[in-house]
């Protein structure tokens, strides 16, 4: 339950006894609110430790059938390799995140690792919308505008932006890595999420910013592509009775991207937006209450998409999906098979040529 004491600052939201706030106010008189957050405290090892167990898991083995199964790659599977390296690179700094919740905000691993795990969750967020807007964008000119793809569309060309998505999301994020910072609390640690109290006007400046260019501009992106492509695939063509296989497999993708988007992305980015506002504002006890419990159970869910890409792997193409199989079961290549695989590529090749737009879907 909240309480209202005094003298102490506002952006303090901690879970505290009131002894242990430190004065920091502008004005003795200035009535401000304490949270109690044991919830975050369950909540957040929980659920980090379940991102942790099945995010490496599922990328860990993603990873392999990039590398070892699906050589050579088109531009689709460079993005989602990348896409998967970003995943990996997050759930691996989970277990410090864990630890840090479970110790109820103790962090013991320094002012630089906090602020290394800090970044990677952004980096991994806007990477993450970032990749998934370029798979989508691809899946767009493949099927809006199928001959110019053949053009347009071509491995090099994705290797040149998924460099230029890490170099723009790093270069973002340097501010970052200056405002995070930690500080003394009694006997614990703090390892902030955002900056330290007397900064935190300027942090949200920043942080808006790069919500605009990194999440809202993308989304923005996702949503015209999608809307395009979706008025594009229901258009059946005379030539068939029903809907045809790759544009079943394209709805599908659509679908599935923006689950991810309804579930990881848009929760955390409005609620984070509202409570950075309220805290700004001063708004009263009760809203402050509401609203910081509201972003921090949607914290997690922004890590679940490193558990949901794996899926979106899976189900965006037969490639993936045949060799993860093979992959699975360990079915060995007999020299019948090599045969119908040859038959099979040479038939795939002759439709390409026919028809650009189910080469492209199949990416």
């Amino acid at each position: 339950m909240a309480t209202w004491v005094r003298t102490f600052p506002a952006v303090l939201l901690t879970s505290m006894p009131v002894s242990q706030l430190t004065e920091n106010s502008t004005s003795e008189d200035e009535q401000n609110c304490v949270f109690n957050e044991e919830f975050k405290f369950i909540l957040l090892p929980v659920s980090y430790g379940a991102v942790f167990v099945v995010g490496l898991v599922l990328n860990s083995w993603a990873l392999w059938v990039f590398i070892s199964k699906m050589r050579p790659w088109n531009a689709t599977t460079i993005y989602m390799f990348n896409l998967a390296v970003s995943d990996t690179l997050y759930v691996l700094s989970l277990p410090t995140l864990v630890y840090y919740y479970a110790d109820r905000n103790n962090w013991p691993f320094g002012e630089g690792l906090c602020k290394i795990v800090r970044f990677l969750f952004y980096a991994n967020l806007y990477c993450s919308i970032l990749f998934l807007t370029c798979i989508s964008v691809h899946r767009y000119v493949g099927i809006c505008h199928p001959i110019r793809s053949l053009r347009w569309v071509k491995t090099k060309h994705a290797r040149l932006i998924c460099v230029g998505v890490w170099f723009i999301v790093t270069i973002c994020l340097i501010p970052n890595l200056i405002f995070v910072t930690t500080s003394t609390r009694g006997n614990s640690t703090l390892c902030h999420d955002t900056t330290k109290p007397e900064e935190f006007d300027h942090y949200v400046h920043y942080s808006s910013s790069i919500m605009t260019l990194l999440f809202g501009i993308p989304f923005l992106v996702i949503v015209v592509c999608y809307c395009l492509m979706a008025k594009r695939l229901w258009k059946r063509s005379p030539s068939h009775k029903g809907i045809p296989v790759y544009k079943k497999r394209s709805v599908k993708m659509i679908i599935i991207v923006m689950t991810v988007f309804a579930i990881c992305f848009l929760p955390f980015h409005i609620t984070r937006t509202l409570y950075y506002t309220a805290r700004l504002l001063e708004a009263n006890c009760r809203t402050l209450n509401i609203v910081n419990f509201t972003y921090k159970i949607t914290r997690p869910l922004a890590s679940v998409n490193s558990c949901i890409d794996p899926i979106l792997y899976f189900l965006a193409g037969d490639t993936y999906r045949g060799r993860l199989r093979r992959a699975v079961i360990k079915m060995p290549k007999s020299k019948h098979t090599s045969t119908l695989a040859s038959v099979s590529q040479s038939k795939n090749s002759y439709t390409t040529t026919q028809d650009a737009s189910l080469s492209i879907t199949d990416a």
